[in-house]
């Protein structure tokens, strides 16, 4: 409820979001002010190329500059960018987004500090089987131990 989450954030607790962790509680503003953005739709499951911003966080620091895997591709109702340190983001020119296109910014993992809440998004993690990739699991470990202050 609305006043758990703002005491989780006045407390300095955190969030950690995971794939459809953004397609929900749409008419809860909160939310999507913790989680970054809201999901806006997404192509047919595809490879792809991830570019890596940055390997000064702990959910990147084992990435690759240039990441290529196959996944679900969410874009967003609106681009977190302004409100966020975005960590990851989809290479468009890899992959064919249709309607979910989002242009040469695309950002598809971030983390930021919401009031005094650590809040971490990765839009990847759709099928079974990146859950068994070393590099998606240190991806999200990473995410989630910052969140936990480690």
């Amino acid at each position: 409820d609305v006043k758990a989450g703002v005491a989780l954030c006045l407390s300095g607790g955190g969030y950690a979001g995971i794939h459809a962790a953004s397609a929900m509680e749409y008419e809860w503003a909160f939310y999507g002010e913790v989680g970054g953005a809201f999901f806006r739709e997404h192509p047919a499951i595809q490879p792809a190329l991830i570019h890596v911003e940055t390997n000064a966080h702990p959910s990147t620091t084992t990435l690759p500059a240039d990441w290529r895997r196959t996944d679900e591709w969410y874009s967003f109702r609106t681009n977190p960018r302004p409100n966020v340190t975005v960590l990851l983001t989809l290479d468009e020119t890899s992959y064919s987004p249709g309607t979910s296109a989002m242009g040469t910014d695309h950002p598809i993992a971030w983390y930021h500090v919401y009031e005094r809440a650590r809040s971490f998004y990765t839009a990847l993690g759709h099928s079974r089987e990146a859950y068994t990739e070393a590099a998606f699991l240190a991806h999200i470990t990473g995410g989630i131990e910052w969140v936990a202050g480690r």
